[in-house]
Parts: C-alpha cells; structure tokens; sequence
C-alpha cells in the first residue's frame, strides 16, 4: 500500500483512540470535573452527535479546499482539542469541546475514504477503505487500553496530552506522506448533484444496510459486559479479554473484508450478512456456556468490521463523480445506527426480554440487510448499471 495511507491511518487511530478512550476514564473524568457519571456520560453522545450531524454540515461548508490542506486542517483541530481537553476547567467546556473534535473527526474520515481510493487503482479500493477504516479496530485494540492505563496511572488528563501527541505524529505524517496532487474536483460537484448522487440506489440502500449492521452490532455490544456476567457467567475479570478478542477479530475482518470487496462485492457483501445472522442466531444459543460464546464473540467481531468495508467501498464507488457529502455521511451513518441501537436494546431489556434476547434484535436487523442487499444488486444487475467516473482532481 502507499505510503500515504499510513499517513491517513495514523490520523484514523488517532480519532478514534480519542472517541473511544473516553469511555474507560468516564469515572475519573467525572470526579475531576465534579459531574455524576451519568452525566459525563454526555460526553461520549455529544461526540457521536457531532460526528452524525457537524460532520457533513463541515464537509460541504470546506468543499471547495484542497484535500491535503483540508486533512491537516482537521488535524491540526484535533490535536488542539486534545490540549484542551487536557486543560478543561469544567464539565460545560468539556463537552464543548468533546463535540467540536467530533465535528473534525466525522469531517476527517468522509474526506480520508475519498483521498484513500483515489491512491490506488480501481481493483484496490477495496483494502484501502479497510486500511482507514482498520484505525478504529486497531484503536480499539491498542489505542483505547494504553490511553485507559495512561489515565489510570497519570490521571486523566494525561491521557489528552498524550493524545495531542499523537495528533502532532498525524500531522507531521499527513503533511510529509499525502502528496499534495490530492486536491478538490477541478469542477465542483456542487450541493445539487451532490444531493442527486445520493438518490443512487446503491448509495441509500447501503446507508440502510450500514444501520441495520450497526444494531445488529451495537444492539448486543451496549450490553456485552452484563450479558458476558449475568447469562455467560464470566467474571468481571475475564471480560476485558473477551473484549481483546473481539477487537482482535475486528481488526483481522476489516483486511478480509478490503481483499473480498475488491473481489465479488455485491456476491461476499450478501453472502457475510447472512453469515452475520446465523452467527447472532448463535452467540443467542451459545450464550450461556462461556468457552462457545467467547468463540462466537471473537467471530463476531470480525463479520462486524469484514461487512463494514464493502458497504463503504460500494457508497464510494457509486458517489465518485459527487464524493464529498455521501462519504461524509458515511461516519453519519455508522453513529445514527449506534444511537438507534442503543435505543432498541434498552428497549428490549424494559420490555423485561433480558440480555439474551439482544442477538435476536441483531438476527432481525441483519435479515432485514440481507433482503435491502439482495433487492439493490438484482436491480442494479437487470439494469446493467455501472459506477461513474471519479471527477478528477487538481
């Protein structure tokens, strides 16, 4: 791979290292900044807020930038908002700039997809979506525990200040690596065809597939610590190995996913949400005896991110000659499905069905991909359609 996707994948494990980090110091943060933990709680909704909603409003309002100029901009704005979260004085200033990151990082993620297929050939795209996007999954899997330890031993303002670190390694790598050839559209898309691109079936039916994989992941994953202790009967200190193994999973299916979207994409995107249903199906039926679940839950994580990776190349390449607000809404789309998620599996559980019934959510969600999937590729087969032109770029 180019060397300017290891560039863009250090900002990737940066954002995401800082959106999910959040979570293992929330008691800390609390204490330090004299809130309940409920209430800090905010602080990582407020994050997936900005990310759903600032995310595309940014995008479209930087349009006209170069991409290299736009990416270190975004940056450079995180690694900002990390000294200053370091030095929040107060729970109000925190959240403020909790979501402003958030704004940057939803901006930065629509932006690097689109630089990312841009560097390699057509048969490439595929594994370059799965490099970017392996930075969350390896974020998750190193980032988030080292930043946890870091505010465990240092407290959790040390964590930022590491985190602004990281954000300068980004920059320096971003304004090195990424060639500065990697620019906006000579010609504008503008917000009208933008908007037109996203009528495409392709685009919306997989933005619907993108949230149904999103409860099917997120529905059980909200819940995973108490379903792993109270129906699983693991103890709290086993759960953050299972947890390991997860994102270890994840990390392997995001490649896997890259390798099959540059080869059958529609056929292995099918095939892997039905695969992503029986396993759900399974981690129901498997759920109380500790060593099939935690063989289950090591391969659910990697379906969750291997189908993650097509979906994404699939609004890429049918956006390419309007890339700028359809793969902003990619990060969008991943966050509404999480929040919706959320919901439905609290849902669940005061409709008194108990943890075990939250891989049934997911089972149903995924069907449901399955049959949006099926429908979008059988039209897009008797029409003959194929994917535009990227508009190239200065």
């Amino acid at each position: 791979m180019p060397l300017p996707l290891i560039a863009l994948f250090i900002a990737a494990f940066a954002f995401g290292t800082t959106e999910f980090v959040i979570a293992g110091a929330l008691p800390q943060v609390a204490q330090g900044l004299g809130v309940s933990v409920p209430a800090s709680g905010y602080l990582v909704s407020g994050y997936a807020l900005g990310i759903a909603i600032g995310g595309p409003l940014l995008t479209l309002a930087t349009h006209g930038l170069s991409r290299k100029t736009l990416l270190l901009g975004l940056t450079v704005a995180f690694t900002l908002g990390q000294v200053a979260c370091a030095l929040a004085p107060d729970f109000a200033s925190m959240l403020g700039l909790r979501v402003t990151v958030a704004v940057a990082h939803g901006a930065y993620f629509g932006v690097a997809m689109v630089v990312a297929v841009g560097l390699v050939r057509e048969e490439q795209r595929g594994m370059a979506v799965a490099l970017i996007l392996s930075g969350l999954t390896v974020s998750n899997v190193i980032g988030v525990p080292v930043g946890t330890a870091i505010g465990n031993i240092w407290g959790w303002r040390a964590t930022f200040w590491v985190m602004g670190g990281l954000g300068v390694v980004a920059i320096a790598a971003i304004a090195t690596l990424v060639p500065a050839a990697t620019g906006s559209a000579k010609r504008p898309a503008g917000l009208a065809h933008e908007v037109r691109a996203l009528g495409r079936q392709q685009v919306w039916t997989s933005l619907i597939i993108m949230v149904m994989l999103m409860i099917g992941q997120f529905g059980p994953f909200t819940y995973i610590a108490p379903m792993l202790s109270e129906v699983t009967g693991l103890s709290q200190a086993w759960v953050p190995w299972v947890l390991l193994l997860n994102g270890v999973g994840a990390t392997i299916g995001v490649f896997l996913g890259g390798r099959l979207a540059d080869w059958k994409l529609m056929p292995s995107l099918i095939t892997m949400l039905a695969l992503q249903a029986l396993m759900l199906a399974a981690i129901y039926a498997v759920s109380p005896y500790p060593l099939p679940m935690v063989a289950a839950i090591t391969l659910w994580g990697g379906l969750n991110f291997a189908i993650g990776t097509p979906i994404q190349t699939r609004i890429l390449s049918w956006t390419a000659d309007a890339p700028s607000l359809a793969s902003s809404l990619i990060p969008s789309g991943f966050n509404v499905g999480i929040a919706l998620a959320a919901s439905l599996g609290a849902a669940v559980l005061s409709a008194g069905y108990g943890y075990r019934a939250l891989p049934l959510l997911g089972t149903a969600a995924m069907l449901v991909a399955v049959a949006v999937a099926l429908v979008s590729y059988l039209l897009e087969r008797s029409r003959n359609q194929s994917p535009p032109l990227p508009v190239p770029a200065e």
